[in-house]
C-alpha cells in the first residue's frame, strides 16, 4: 500500500482507477450545486490530482483552472479535460498556497481531498499552513466567494466516521468558520475482484480480504463537505 505521497509523485494511472468508480451517484456535483449556481463563475480546483472536480465543474463554469503540485497527475487531468468540446480550462502544477493568480480574479474554490495534507504532512506548523492556505484563498476570490472542500469521513463504512490522523484538519475548519454536511461517495466496481484489486492497493489487505469475503462490487464511503463565503 503506497504512501500519499508515493501515489502523487507516481501512481496517477492507479488512482485514476479508483476515483473513476467513485460517487458513482453522482452526489459531489449535487452538493456543490446545493451551495452555489455554477453557471458564468471563473472557478478553481486546487489539489486538482487527475482532475475529478475540475472536470465535474467545467461544463457548467465560465473558467476551469486546475492547480496541483504534482506534474504527473496532471497529465491525466489535462488528458480528461481535452475531452470536452469548451476549452475553457487550464490545468498548471503550482503549490495552493501561493498561486500564480491576481488579486479578486476567482469566484469559486473547490479542493477535494488534499488541504488537508497541509495539516497532516506539517504536524509542527499545521495551523500556521492551514491559515496560509485560507488567506490565499481569499486573496484570489472575488466579494461573496465560495470555498468548498472535500475530504475523507471513512472509507468502507456506512456513517460517517471522523479520522483520527485528521482531527487536527476537522477542528480547524470548525473554529475558522466553514459549515458542513456529509454525502455518501460510493464506489462501484465491475466485479468483488476488481474492487478488491483496485481498493485493496489503496486501502490495503484488510479492506480487500473484506471486499472478497462479503464478495462486494459497491464499497461504502462518507465524505464530508465544508464550505465558507469570503
Amino acid at each position: 500500500m503506497p504512501t500519499e505521497k508515493e501515489v502523487y509523485a507516481s501512481h496517477a494511472v492507479e488512482y485514476e482507477a479508483l476515483v473513476s468508480r467513485e460517487d458513482y451517484q453522482g452526489n459531489i456535483l449535487k452538493a456543490i450545486q446545493e451551495i452555489i449556481p455554477l453557471d458564468g463563475l471563473d472557478a478553481l480546483d486546487l489539489g486538482a490530482g487527475t482532475g475529478r472536480l475540475a472536470c465535474l465543474l467545467a461544463p457548467f463554469v465560465r473558467t476551469m483552472l486546475a492547480f496541483d503540485l504534482s506534474p504527473h497527475m496532471l497529465g491525466i487531468a489535462r488528458d480528461r479535460l481535452r475531452r470536452f468540446s469548451r476549452r475553457n480550462w487550464l490545468a498548471a502544477a503550482c503549490d495552493h498556497r501561493l498561486l500564480p493568480l491576481t488579486t479578486h480574479s476567482a469566484d469559486l474554490i473547490v479542493s477535494g481531498w488534499s488541504v488537508s495534507y497541509v495539516t497532516v504532512w506539517n504536524p509542527l506548523r499545521w495551523r500556521a499552513e492551514a491559515d496560509s492556505w485560507l488567506a490565499e484563498a481569499r486573496r484570489v476570490l472575488r466579494a461573496n466567494g465560495q470555498v468548498i472542500l472535500f475530504e475523507s469521513l471513512g472509507t468502507g463504512n456506512e456513517s460517517p466516521q471522523r479520522l483520527a490522523h485528521l482531527e487536527n484538519f476537522y477542528g480547524w475548519l470548525d473554529e475558522v468558520g466553514f459549515k458542513n454536511k456529509w454525502i455518501r461517495t460510493d464506489y462501484k466496481f465491475e466485479s468483488p475482484e476488481t474492487a478488491g484489486e483496485i481498493a485493496g492497493f489503496f486501502f490495503g489487505d484488510e479492506m480487500k480480504a473484506k471486499i472478497a469475503r462479503e464478495q462486494m462490487t459497491i464499497l461504502p464511503e462518507c465524505t464530508g463537505v465544508w464550505w465558507i463565503k469570503v
